[in-house]
C-alpha cells in the first residue's frame, strides 16, 4: 500500500516521500529543471507501481453490468490518479502551481506541463553539438575510457534528435582533443589505412593511459595551483590559473620544486598581479 506522509523540503530543491519505509526523491520543480523533475517523478511512480494513470486515459465510469476485472481496472486507476496528482502538486513550487488546471487528470497534467516546459530541439542540438566539440580531456581526471563514453553518449543523444555524428567522425574528434601524452597513438592512426571502430580506440588509449600511470606520466589529484613558466633573468611569471593543473608545464615544475615552494611560488605571483590591477 502507498502512503505519503513526512514530505520535507530541504535547502536543495528535492523532496522526499515515504513510501511504505522507503524514501523517494525528487527534485523539485523549479522551472528550468523540467527534464529532471520528469525523470525523477516517473521513476518514483513506477518504483511504487502507482503509473498507471500516467499513461492511461480514465476508464468508463462504472456500472451496474461493470465486470469484476473492469472495477479492478477502475479502481487501480482511480488511486493511481489520485496519488500522482499529490505527489506532482508536492514537488512542484508555489509559484508554478496556480496556472494548472485543477480538474484534471494525472496524464493531462504531464501533458499541461510538458507543452509548458518544451525546449526547441533546435536548441537542444546547439547545446549538444557545442558540449561535444568543445570537450578536452584533462590527464588525471577520472579515466580515457569513461570520457569516449561521455562523447558517445552526446553522439547518442544527437542521433535522437535526427543529427547522425558518424563513429569515424567520433574516433577522429576523440583522438584530437586528447593530451600530447597520447601522440604516439595519435601518431599511428594518422599513419594507417585501416579505420578505428570506438572499441578499438578504446582499448588502445585506455592501455595508453594504464602504461602512463605505471610510469608516473600522470600526476594525481593537487590543490588549485599557478601554472608557472620559468622566464629568463626573471622570477616565476603567471601563465594562467588552473582548476586541475595537469599540463605537462605545471607537471615539469612540480617535479623539479617540491610541492610547498611551487605553492609559495604562486602565492606571490598572485599577490604581485593583484597589486598591479589596483594600482
Amino acid at each position: 500500500m502507498w502512503r505519503v506522509y513526512n514530505c520535507t523540503l530541504y535547502n536543495l530543491p528535492k523532496v522526499t516521500f515515504s513510501v511504505n519505509g522507503n524514501s523517494i526523491t525528487i527534485e523539485v520543480l523549479h522551472g528550468s529543471n523540467f527534464k529532471k523533475w520528469r525523470e525523477d517523478f516517473l521513476f518514483a511512480m513506477e518504483l511504487a507501481d502507482v503509473h498507471v494513470a500516467l499513461y492511461e486515459n480514465k476508464p468508463a465510469s462504472l456500472v451496474e453490468t461493470s465486470t469484476a476485472i473492469e472495477m479492478a481496472r477502475f479502481a487501480a486507476w482511480e488511486k493511481s490518479n489520485m496519488i500522482c496528482l499529490l505527489s506532482m502538486k508536492r514537488s512542484i513550487q508555489e509559484h508554478l502551481k496556480s496556472s494548472l488546471p485543477v480538474d484534471c487528470t494525472t496524464k493531462e497534467m504531464m501533458e499541461v506541463l510538458m507543452a509548458r516546459n518544451r525546449v526547441s530541439s533546435n536548441a537542444d542540438v546547439g547545446t549538444l553539438i557545442q558540449v561535444l566539440f568543445n570537450m578536452k580531456y584533462n590527464m588525471g581526471v577520472g579515466g580515457v575510457r569513461d570520457y569516449i563514453l561521455r562523447m558517445l553518449d552526446l553522439q547518442t543523444k544527437l542521433k535522437i534528435l535526427g543529427i547522425i555524428i558518424p563513429d569515424a567522425i567520433m574516433v577522429h574528434q576523440a583522438l584530437n582533443t586528447l593530451p600530447p601524452e597520447f601522440g604516439m597513438i595519435k601518431t599511428s592512426f594518422n599513419t594507417q589505412d585501416e579505420t578505428w571502430s570506438i572499441n578499438d580506440l578504446i582499448a588502445k588509449v585506455v592501455a595508453k593511459e594504464e602504461k602512463l600511470k605505471k610510469e608516473g606520466g600522470i600526476m594525481p589529484w593537487l590543490p588549485p595551483v599557478l601554472a608557472l613558466r620559468k622566464v629568463r633573468g626573471s622570477n616565476f611569471v603567471l601563465v594562467e590559473e588552473l582548476i586541475l593543473p595537469m599540463v605537462h608545464l605545471t607537471v615539469r615544475v612540480i617535479r623539479k620544486r617540491p610541492l610547498r615552494r611551487i605553492m609559495t611560488a604562486a602565492s606571490s605571483v598572485r599577490r604581485e598581479v593583484t597589486r598591479k590591477r589596483t594600482t
